[in-house]
């Protein structure tokens, strides 16, 4: 993927005092605002509230703008993340397509260790499938092109944590907060050509307590629907997916609230497990 540059300093309001998003200086501010509010562990207004039509457009370059500011301070993209591939999602939310958010190197926890959700705010854990690219992908594909590009399958869980109090927001908003993205971890990688992943059993324990039940099928009826539609996204965003990248390609249950001291297990059929502990 690009690495986006750092974003330049603060906001220029327009004539009427509300911020212009054609201005790079504005974004930067957006993107300022989110990040300062992820590290001091503190919700944050809407951004639609200072600007009612902020565009999808504006909101993907807050997001770039976000993860410009996580490089500088020496992190990599690593990957992407899926968001609203649930078709119920998208019907609550007025739309009818996904969103995507960048996934960085500091994101990712080791299967089995530790997460401190001390600096959290009010992070929520979800089942997912992930898939390792392993030839570049971008670009309008077919699902079974999309699938030749990998080079591995596996079980995944995706910490989420919004910005904005009440894990209430609009669709630009949660795409300029890198579609909530905080934490994830990815269980062993399996051979794609070995496992059929459009309809996987998943379930997800909390402390040996099962507290969701669901299926692969769920992410758009077939996670490499998803994975099409990361490298459709990816073009858009001139950032093509490369080998190596990571892909999270959405939730396969609704998500659950994740509290300190907890642990977590997400079992998927064909794939394993995947485990975290939290503090």
């Amino acid at each position: 993927m690009s690495r986006p540059t750092t974003p330049p300093g603060p906001t220029r309001p327009d004539s009427l005092g509300a911020p212009d998003m054609t201005d790079d200086a504005s974004v930067a501010a957006f993107a300022r605002t989110l990040d300062e509010a992820a590290r001091s562990s503190a919700t944050t207004g809407l951004l639609t509230a200072d600007v009612p039509d902020l565009t999808l457009d504006a909101a993907y370059r807050v997001q770039r703008a976000g993860i410009a500011r996580r490089l500088a301070r020496g992190e990599t993209v690593i990957g992407a993340k899926m968001g609203f591939t649930s078709r119920a999602k998208m019907a609550q939310m007025g739309i009818d397509d996904v969103i995507w958010g960048l996934l960085t190197d500091a994101m990712q926890v080791e299967d089995g260790a530790t997460l401190d959700t001390s600096a959290l705010i009010h992070p929520r854990i979800e089942p997912e499938i992930a898939f390792l690219i392993g030839e570049p992908l971008s670009g309008r594909v077919s699902p079974a092109a999309a699938v030749r590009a990998v080079a591995g399958i596996a079980v995944a869980y995706e910490v989420i944590d919004s910005r904005y109090a009440d894990f209430r927001f609009t669709l630009p908003d949660v795409v300029a907060d890198n579609a909530s993205a905080c934490a994830f971890g990815i269980g062993p990688w399996h051979a794609p050509d070995r496992v059929a992943g459009e309809n996987l059993g998943m379930v997800m324990e909390v402390d040996g307590r099962t507290v969701a039940t669901g299926s692969s099928a769920a992410i758009l009826g077939n996670p490499v629907r998803s994975l099409a539609a990361a490298a459709r996204l990816a073009e858009g965003a001139g950032s093509p997916l490369r080998p190596g990248d990571i892909v999270l390609a959405g939730a396969a249950t609704a998500a659950v609230p994740l509290t300190p001291g907890a642990h977590v297990r997400v079992v998927a059929a064909e794939l394993g497990r995947v485990e975290v502990t939290t503090r």
